[in-house]
């Protein structure tokens, strides 16, 4: 089986690229993020047309994630038990994009049983900055996530996670942590959502560079930072003893950020003995 999480920033704008790197790598799962359109309107018709069910969870303009499959699509779950609600956007403040009185969660997670694996997309919140409100709901939200799947990660069916996390692991996933002082991403206390997260008995598959020796998986569009490999790795798979166990390749697939009008992320490609 080969699984892969991408975050494609705007299905929409990225469809034509999306639907011909579909045929170049053909996973049989494909967890994506920030789709960027409500659940319904997912422009589905281009994998349906390629063999995939797809089972997509959005709100419009922001968040959104989706799971598409071709070796089946079972028990979809659309958010999880216990998810927090965004704070409400401050007055004035345009980089909260959540709308006052908001009843119901961001559209981040989506679950399904795709043939033996159980997989999750998820999309975790930015934090924007460690003074924003955004910053302690992304904390509780992970925490929230973790609760969630816990009883899954324990069952013995194969499992895996993956998605946008916005946390970078160590040190290691970041280009120059000097240059990450005070931001959000590399904080202790999201890293330790993280550990306390793989501490459920889930492995970090780590995926090969395909360039450079860095497996990062986002580099922002500006001032070149991809042509100078100034990344992160902050898109991850996480997966259950059962799955990581039959593991045999896993890389980040960086021409997919090469080209006209990519996203900032490339996908993860991992090939399992399923």
């Amino acid at each position: 089986m080969r699984f892969a999480t991408w975050n494609v920033n705007s299905v929409g704008a990225r469809l034509p690229r999306l639907e011909q790197w579909l045929d170049l790598a053909e996973p049989d799962v494909l967890c994506l993020q920030e789709t960027k359109c409500a659940g319904g309107a997912f422009p589905s018709q281009g994998a349906i047309e390629r063999g995939y069910q797809v089972a997509a969870h959005g709100e419009g303009r922001w968040n959104g994630v989706a799971i598409l499959s071709r070796v089946g699509l079972e028990q979809v779950s659309r958010g999880f038990p216990g998810e927090p609600l965004a704070p409400a956007a401050a007055d004035g403040d345009p980089t909260l994009v959540e709308v006052p009185g908001r009843s119901v969660p961001e559209a981040r997670a989506v679950g399904a049983t795709c043939g033996p694996l159980r997989v999750w997309s998820v999309y975790a919140p930015n934090g924007r900055s460690l003074d924003s409100p955004q910053f302690p709901y992304k904390l509780r939200w992970l925490a929230a996530l973790r609760g969630a799947v816990e009883s899954e990660v324990r069952s013995d069916t194969p499992f895996v996670i993956a998605g946008d996390f916005n946390v970078a692991p160590a040190d290691e996933d970041v280009w120059d942590p000097s240059a990450f002082v005070g931001s959000t991403h590399v904080t202790d206390a999201e890293r330790q959502e993280l550990a306390e997260l793989r501490a459920l008995g889930l492995e970090d598959v780590r995926a090969r560079a395909l360039k450079h020796g860095t497996p990062y998986t986002y580099w922002d569009y500006r001032a070149g930072m991809f042509h100078k490999n100034q990344g992160m790795r902050i898109d991850l798979v996480y997966a259950s003893r059962p799955a990581a166990s039959r593991v045999t390749d896993a890389y980040v697939d960086r021409e997919a950020r090469k080209g006209k009008g990519p996203s900032d992320h490339a996908p993860v490609v991992v090939d399992l003995d399923l």
